[in-house]
């Protein structure tokens, strides 16, 4: 049997296979009921001719597999976990926001505790380690290759944003306010929300021409910088900011909230298999 039709049969059961051949469970759920699902190893085109000039050069990435959050981290489930909720708009089925880097940051290493996972940050330097098997934010190369879901136009589903709509809340459908997660259709990989309602946060520091000297390989970004990349495009942007090559960036901790902010959240990653 060909490897091809090994693979669709695999994962029609629910099962992928590692770069050893190992058997992988496609889908996950933390110990606190969080779903997660299982992004494939592959290589994509990162960037976009189209864009802003920090989206510039398009040049070609290798991601290992890894698993993603199928939801935005929620109100529900980051207050069980952290005792607080620092959102504007509360209620428990919505993204949790106004939500700063290291929040995000501790809500994954207090996640990989409860899951008896190594802890990715070091919440003395924030540094992740990358080699552990916790939670932690995705790395922007990781944010946008499962964002692409193996395609390579503006968005998942095409160059056209007239479909939009069926899969994110932005500036002409969202009411001017964060909505409840998953409402939309998800991306082929399974993905809700991954365009709009809620910028996200990255693990990586931002500068506007790293892409000119980002290795291909599972890029972290670079080693310094005052800001940290959102990704994905919010509740209140224009069709053009939920792109996949899209990037924004914010100081980890910034410091006023009172215009809101109410445009910031989360999901989590975890290493997949053969890593």
């Amino acid at each position: 049997m060909k490897r091809t039709t090994v693979l669709i049969a695999a994962c029609a059961a629910g099962i992928m296979f590692g770069t050893a051949g190992v058997a992988a469970e496609t889908a996950i759920t933390s110990n606190g009921g969080v779903a997660m699902v299982l992004i494939p190893a592959g290589e994509f085109k990162m960037g976009s001719d189209k864009g802003k000039a920090d989206e510039k050069p398009v040049h070609p990435v290798k991601i290992n597999a890894f698993y993603m959050d199928k939801y935005l981290v929620i109100q529900q489930e980051f207050e069980r976990l952290m005792k607080f909720n620092p959102s504007k708009h509360r209620k428990p089925e919505n993204p949790v926001e106004q939500l700063r880097w290291p929040e995000a940051v501790k809500y994954c290493n207090a996640r990989s505790i409860e899951d008896g996972l190594e802890p990715c940050y070091d919440l003395t330097t924030w540094k992740c380690d990358f080699s552990k098997n916790g939670y932690r934010l995705p790395t922007e190369a990781e944010w946008e290759y499962a964002s692409r879901a193996g395609s390579d136009k503006e968005y998942f589903f095409g160059d056209n944003p007239s479909q939009l709509q069926l899969y994110a809340f932005y500036n002409l459908n969202s009411g001017k306010m964060p909505r409840p997660a998953g409402r939309k259709k998800a991306n082929p990989w399974g993905l809700h929300d991954i365009y709009g309602n809620l910028w996200q946060w990255c693990n990586d520091n931002y500068l506007p021409d790293y892409y000119k000297s980002s290795p291909q390989d599972n890029p972290g970004g670079p080693e310094k910088g005052d800001f940290k990349v959102l990704r994905g495009g919010c509740w209140k942007s224009k069709p053009e900011e939920c792109r996949s090559a899209v990037r924004a960036k914010e100081s980890p901790a910034f410091a006023d909230v009172c215009f809101g902010y109410d445009i910031y959240g989360f999901r989590c990653v975890k290493n997949g298999p053969g890593k």
